[in-house]
């Protein structure tokens, strides 16, 4: 990692105090640094082949498929297992113990002995004994509306509305994507040296992506079921606008702020590319190509549809000041400074949505600065404690690095508000009213503010008595302090990587914390159920696998899919590539 003076140095980047806020970090969105665009450009340059070798599906649709994915260093199976699930059984808690399809990516071929241990375990999910050789343990249920409605169309020989996809996104939702060496899988050293995973999050992804193909041909083969003579096959342009969906709750939230290196690296990173923009000089071809990117997104955020009335309200307050900047953009000819100038309007005339996507629009104008970043978003997690550092230094390091958690009140009832904590059920995160619910005596320490600020007033009072102690003496008097101290005096070396906000605070908004991780993800179509979980999806807009292996089309083709827009159904039942008009 670098260390903060160095990046201010070498980069025009933003500071960490305007960054790392909360509500700013959720308020980004997907960018062409996110893992499923990184995913897919890495597939595309190297001709990754995915094909479907097995599938043995009845005719309600339940059975087994498995798909060969051939890299250009190794080989790779996706083993699906679908089966039929009353409603009663149906779920996207992750206390849920059956679902419509389970499946996991395993490594190298799946011999006969292999597939009898996956299919007795990989249904079972956690309480399975997976094998090692399996990267990703996954599990999905149905969108039932989307499933009638296209098959039903389908069978009849005509294309199905893509305005259902549209207000849903997805035929199959994902509950939980396992990696890294959770229930038996292999670990993430064992991925790390895999250079066709050694990405954050890529072999999760893929796993993800092979699904949304699953999903399409299971579609197809209930259709031929029902209506073997008239059925018609998805049109490629719905496959494309096709995603899988994905329900999270808070459990993203721990991970946030347990892994504060990894974020740094990410928040980083993208920074990086956005400074790396904001130095070219607009020159007539960007200026129109970003006024272009910047219609589609308009038209993207108009066609989003949610039921949350805040987030419906959000959607529609970016959307207008898109509008205003489309105007802006349209009135400023370009000149070397437009990106300055523009990022300079926005601060005082846009939401904060609508400044972090034309930031996003100004990363995405420059592939040949930014993608060669995708390989420097994962880094070595070491906390390192510094035990013969001056403790009035430590103190120091606080005041000028951490002052952002130094506004913490211990007695103030808003400060104190909420509390995290692990339920007894499947150890799932939750969060408690402070005082008026139960599990208090769970809670977990995710607030890093409050115990940095607990950590200084010790200090304090510690160096009053001892003004020329080590860290060393102070952690003798004060050994709770151990973890804490290492933190500070690890990420105090770093512009990024810690969330400028107190966790157990009134005002804390949960979805915030959601939204930062699953931008990083690639997430589009943010629709929450409550203000503690929210349903997304993941490759709208993507190329198909049979397009990875097409000479005809280039990468720059293949991956412009982001903020994809509803196809259009004409007169004669055909389906229109998504228009800006």
């Amino acid at each position: 990692m670098i260390s903060a003076t160095s990046a201010s140095e070498l980069y025009n980047l933003r500071p960490a105090r305007e960054v790392m806020k909360l509500e700013r970090l959720g308020s980004m969105f997907a960018s062409r640094l996110s893992f499923v665009r990184s995913l897919m450009r890495k597939m595309i340059t190297e001709r990754w082949q995915i094909v479907n070798t097995v599938f043995d599906l009845d005719a309600k649709g339940h059975g087994l498929a498995i798909y060969r994915i051939k890299t250009p260093a190794n080989c790779y199976h996706c083993v699906i297992f679908s089966r039929d699930l009353t409603p009663e059984q149906r779920s996207d808690r992750v206390i849920a113990e059956a679902w419509d399809v389970t499946f996991a990516v395993v490594e190298g071929e799946v011999e006969n002995s292999l597939l009898e241990q996956m299919a007795a375990n990989v249904p079972l999910q956690e309480a399975g004994r997976q094998h090692p050789r399996v990267l990703v343990l996954s599990r999905a249920n149905k969108s039932l509306r989307n499933f009638s409605q296209f098959i039903g169309a389908l069978a009849a020989g005509r294309q199905p509305d893509p305005a259902w996809l549209t207000a849903v996104g997805y035929l199959y939702r994902t509950t939980a994507v396992y990696g890294n060496g959770k229930f038996g899988i292999a670990d993430f050293a064992r991925l790390e040296r895999n250079p066709d995973f050694n990405r954050p999050f890529a072999a999760q992804m893929l796993a993800v992506y092979v699904l949304r193909q699953f999903s399409i041909d299971q579609l197809n083969h209930l259709a031929k079921v029902q209506s073997p003579e008239q059925a018609t096959t998805l049109h490629p342009e719905l496959e494309r606008y096709l995603g899988i969906g994905n329900s999270t709750g808070l459990g993203m939230a721990p991970f946030l702020i347990n892994h504060p290196q990894l974020i740094q690296q990410w928040v980083y990173g993208r920074e990086r590319a956005l400074a790396y923009a904001r130095q070219e000089a607009a020159t007539e071809q960007t200026h129109a190509k970003l006024q272009e990117l910047m219609a589609r997104a308009l038209k993207h955020l108009q066609q989003t549809q949610t039921e949350d009335r805040e987030q419906a309200l959000r959607n529609q307050e970016t959307a207008r000041s898109v509008t205003e900047t489309i105007d802006w953009l349209d009135r400023t000819p370009a000149h070397p400074g437009l990106y300055e100038e523009l990022i300079t309007w926005a601060r005082g005339h846009c939401s904060l949505e609508a400044q972090e996507l034309i930031n996003t629009m100004l990363i995405e104008l420059y592939p040949n600065l930014v993608d060669k970043l995708d390989d420097e978003l994962g880094c070595h997690e070491s906390m390192d404690l510094q035990p013969d550092m001056k403790a009035k230094q430590l103190k120091s390091l606080i005041d000028q690095k951490f002052s952002w958690a130094l506004s913490y009140r211990e007695d103030c009832p808003d400060d104190n508000y909420w509390f995290w904590y692990r339920s007894v059920e499947k150890e799932e995160p939750r969060l408690g009213v402070r005082g008026a619910e139960s599990g208090a005596e769970k809670e977990t320490a995710l607030a890093i503010g409050p115990r940095i600020s607990r950590c200084h007033a010790k200090l304090e009072q510690f160096l009053a008595q001892n003004p020329n102690a080590m860290v060393v003496e102070f952690l003798l008097a004060h050994p709770e302090q151990k973890e804490c101290v290492r933190r500070i005096q690890t990420m105090g070396e770093t512009p990024y990587g810690e969330i400028r906000a107190n966790l157990w605070h009134r005002d804390m908004k949960p979805m915030h914390l959601l939204r930062t991780k699953l931008s990083f993800f690639g997430a589009s179509r943010f629709d929450p159920k409550s203000d503690r979980w929210v349903r997304i999806t993941l490759f709208q807009g993507a190329p198909r696998p049979c397009e990875l292996t097409n000479p005809e089309r280039s990468l720059e083709q293949l991956d412009d899919w982001g903020f994809p827009l509803e196809p259009q159904l004409d007169n004669n039942n055909l389906i229109l590539q998504g228009k800006v008009t």
